[in-house]
């Protein structure tokens, strides 16, 4: 009965745009949409809600196009999985810019000297800019965000975030160049990052609050403490418990105000704070911090006895000591980073040479070009850069040639996936004839030199599909003489296609009993990948469909 209330709701909002059909239809399947997104972008749930929304908003821009006896639970998990895929690989290229981002500021970090030119005229420079460029820094310089954490406060994404710190960042260089501070805006971010905060003199806060609190009464700290316990009483109904722990704090807080008051006069910071250090020296910096202070209260307070000289003596070698060791560690840990740096420094060149040479080599290499090599992206050329192999012979080469080709088809064939789509939904669900069909559907369409390589073919005559790729449908976009790896581009996406291990050959027998199985709606049988699990009764069988599986993905 629920499968027919599926399609008469879906028909419904297909043919007569009712909004309410589709909201049951949301609340019907939401709980399996948002439980398969969560698994496959590893628990992440802000993500997971964002690949919810994409899913459903999926569904009702296809609602037409759907058939009539589409199996809507089957294609909402399945459509779950192609988004989450996606949204997980931008995910991963956004934090592979942050990374990339951070690893190009290291190299240029500023020395001391800098940072005294332009320290004096910083905040003076930064009264003149405007409010929104100024909010831009400080959140992220000044408040240490993290580039999402600045764009939810500024109501726009991460990258718009990223461009908008980068033009205040460089409006603030040119206002302190005009105040005789020249220096580079990467220079300039990266002192920023490191200096622009230091952590205030221990006790600082708690005497703040004390002086503050010492010129009000106890009546009047009585008077504002209940004035805030009325108003709390008439938002939200206590219990008698309520009541009890709240007059607790309060005789707590009003308490320590006036001891804190009364101890404000003696209470002096002499000792400045340990800047925080990372990883494993974290830890021990904050105990012989602790320590520090416990020896220097000791101190204050034996320094008012007369006969505590020899304990007093003690006390200041102990806290000598301290000084020294939290000293020493500081300057092995800046050894340790620098080093490290200076590792991620020839790293990075090395990379870059690596690119440099392999675009060197391709421009001598005239029959080793294919033109969807201009889709390649510079993360491609650092990804092929980055393979462990080295490159010093000819094959070395060919090899990283033809891995640069493989992922120039895959580019162009990904660019090429929404054309395919919105060609497939203005035409009645049909697959174009000829690849000229999808020019009107691309912003910028590629040349004739590109398309004349590619040809439309059916689903059944590439023997490494089988006939049942999830989602490939009845046609395929294929290469007409693959070289590197073979891929096609169908109504689900983009697939690779190598079969080299026989995969389908084991696949075939489970296959054939599928097709047997499956019955034929207009002429036609639609098979999934994912219904052959039932088929597989060898376990060579079983580890061959894991393995298509994961391809697949």
């Amino acid at each position: 009965m629920k499968t027919t209330n599926n399609h008469e709701l879906l028909r419904a909002y297909a043919q007569e745009h009712s909004e309410s059909a589709f909201e049951e239809l949301v609340n019907r399947y939401v709980a399996l949409v948002y439980s398969a997104a969560i698994r496959r972008v590893s628990g992440d749930r802000q993500l997971a809600e964002d690949v919810t929304q994409e899913v459903f908003t999926d569904l009702a821009r296809k609602a037409a196009a759907l058939p009539p006896t589409v199996m809507l639970g089957g294609w909402l998990h399945r459509h779950s999985g192609y988004v989450a895929s996606t949204a997980m690989r931008g995910e991963q290229r956004r934090r592979d810019r942050e990374r990339k981002a951070v690893e190009m500021n290291a190299l240029n970090d500023p020395s001391e000297a800098d940072w005294r030119q332009f320290a004096p005229v910083l905040d003076e420079a930064m009264d003149e800019m405007d409010a929104a460029d100024r909010d831009a820094l400080v959140l992220r310089y000044f408040e240490r965000c993290e580039l999402r954490t600045v764009g939810v406060a500024l109501g726009v994404s991460d990258d718009t975030a990223q461009k908008r710190v980068s033009r205040a960042l460089e409006k603030l260089r040119a206002l302190l160049k005009h105040r005789g501070a020249t220096l580079s805006a990467a220079a300039l971010g990266t002192a920023l990052a490191s200096e622009a905060v230091t952590a205030a003199p221990a006790g600082l806060a708690a005497t703040i609050s004390a002086v503050a609190l010492a010129g009000t009464t106890l009546a009047t700290a009585a008077t504002a403490t209940a004035a805030k316990a009325i108003a709390t009483t008439k938002a939200i109904a206590m219990t008698t418990l309520h009541k009890a722990v709240i007059f607790t704090v309060f005789a707590a807080t009003v308490g320590t105000a006036i001891y804190q008051a009364r101890q404000a006069a003696n209470a002096r910071a002499d000792v400045q704070t340990l800047q925080q250090q990372q990883a494993p020296l974290t830890e021990q910096i904050q105990q012989l911090r602790g320590e520090r202070d416990d020896a220097t209260n000791r101190l204050v307070s034996l320094a008012h006895e007369k006969d505590s000289n020899t304990e007093l003596l003690r006390l200041r070698g102990e806290v000598t000591r301290l000084r020294t060791e939290a000293q020493e560690r500081a300057r092995l840990k800046t050894e340790d980073a620098g080093k490290a740096a200076k590792s991620g420094v020839e790293e990075a060149e090395s990379l870059i040479e690596r690119v440099r040479l392999l675009k060197q080599r391709l421009a001598q290499t005239p029959e080793a070009r294919i033109p969807e090599l201009q889709f390649l992206s510079e993360e491609d050329w650092l990804r092929v850069a980055a393979r462990p192999k080295q490159l010093d012979t000819d094959e070395d080469f060919r090899a990283a040639f033809s891995d640069l080709r493989n992922r120039a088809e895959g580019d162009f064939l990904r660019t090429m996936e929404p054309a395919l789509l919105k060609y497939i939904e203005a035409n009645n669900n049909q697959f174009p004839a000829d690849l000229s069909q999808l020019k009107p559907y691309v912003e910028k369409a590629p040349g004739d030199d590109i398309l004349q390589r590619y040809q439309i073919v059916p689903a059944s005559s590439v023997p490494e599909a089988g006939g049942i790729i999830a989602g490939a449908g009845d046609w395929l976009i294929t290469l007409k003489a693959p070289i590197d790896g073979k891929l096609a581009l169908g109504r689900s996406g983009v697939s690779e296609l190598n079969d080299s291990s026989g995969t389908i050959a084991i696949l075939a027998p489970a296959m054939r009993a599928l097709a047997e199985d499956t019955p034929e709606v207009n002429g036609k049988k639609t098979m999934d990948m994912h219904q052959l699990a039932p088929y597989l009764k060898t376990p060579e069988q079983k580890a061959a469909y894991q393995k298509l599986m994961q391809q697949s993905k």
